[in-house]
């Protein structure tokens, strides 16, 4: 384990559902516990800037999900890459380092494996910031077209067609700048690093596995919106207005099962920590941080 001493950060392994865990920890050990989740094709790493930001009110934990950065599935685990698989190693990621209560801020891929959870272990989540996650059908915008294809059709040539339209450095780049007003202000090793890690091998194929799957996360999504309904817990919903994949209506939709959730849109795109890290951070302590600490368990 190495530290920067700088901000404090932890770098980890931990094992569970034997799987090797790679997580991200900052703050305090007896402070209220906000769990970073990331999504395609990141890694904790998107965290790296907003960690340092709250890590004197909270204790971060941000893992790396099955599939990405710098966890590790060995071979002989003969891990199957869906959605319900990766909730899973995420109840027992959290079971494993005994966390009993938490906030969860959530991301594309880190909403439906979160939201899982939340199903899992309702009574846990304190709060729920959601940057970018999706969780009802009226989020989902026109970048998914391809994919939906994929799944009514999951062929051969449609896998191939979206190997091909997003799974290169450039398709990485592409989903980092896409609707952001000043793109010259993304730090390029981000998309640099996402894009070489799907370099390693095996890992394209994991991705069109999950592509696939996506699909069943919508028919959760009632499950979901049911959690909403019933716990109320504190949400603020902050989105980049820009993101093709995951579109504002998403974000409003939160206030339908949750009147009292906040909703904010940014000028910016799917990647919304790359460009308002700042902002964002202010926002969960004066939205959600005060719900934090009074729901500590």
């Amino acid at each position: 384990m190495t530290t920067s001493r700088h901000t404090n950060v932890a770098y980890k392994f931990v094992e569970a559902d034997g799987v090797k865990v790679f997580y991200r920890e900052a703050g305090a050990v007896d402070a209220p516990v906000l769990l970073l989740l990331h999504g395609f094709p990141s890694s904790s790493h998107q965290f790296r800037e907003l960690i340092p930001l709250l890590a004197d009110k909270y204790r971060l934990i941000a893992p790396d999900l099955p599939g990405f950065g710098f966890t590790e599935v060995a071979a002989e685990r003969h891990y199957v890459y869906t959605f319900d698989a990766i909730g899973e190693t995420l109840r027992q990621f959290v079971d494993v380092l005994g966390l009993q209560r938490y906030a969860m801020y959530f991301f594309d891929y880190g909403a439906p494996a979160g939201l899982r959870l939340a199903l899992a272990y309702p009574d846990r989540v304190s709060a729920i910031v959601s940057q970018n996650g999706n969780a009802y059908l009226e989020g989902l915008g026109d970048a998914w077209a391809p994919i939906r294809q994929y799944w009514a059709d999951p062929s051969p040539a449609n896998r191939q067609v979206i190997k091909d339209a997003i799974l290169h450095l450039e398709g990485t780049r592409w989903q980092y700048v896409e609707g952001v007003s000043h793109p010259e202000v993304i730090a390029p090793e981000a998309y640099h690093l996402d894009a070489l890690l799907l370099e390693r091998p095996g890992n394209k194929d994991i991705q069109l596995d999950l592509f696939l799957d996506y699909q069943n996360n919508l028919e959760l999504y009632p499950a979901f919106q049911q959690f909403f309904r019933d716990t109320q817990v504190p949400t603020l919903a902050i989105w980049g207005k820009g993101d093709p994949f995951f579109i504002p209506p998403g974000a409003e939709a939160y206030q339908r099962d949750n009147p009292n959730a906040v909703v904010e849109l940014l000028d910016t795109g799917h990647f919304a920590l790359e460009t308002h890290v700042d902002h964002i951070a202010r926002r969960i302590v004066e939205v959600v941080g005060n719900d934090i600490n009074s729901n500590v368990a």
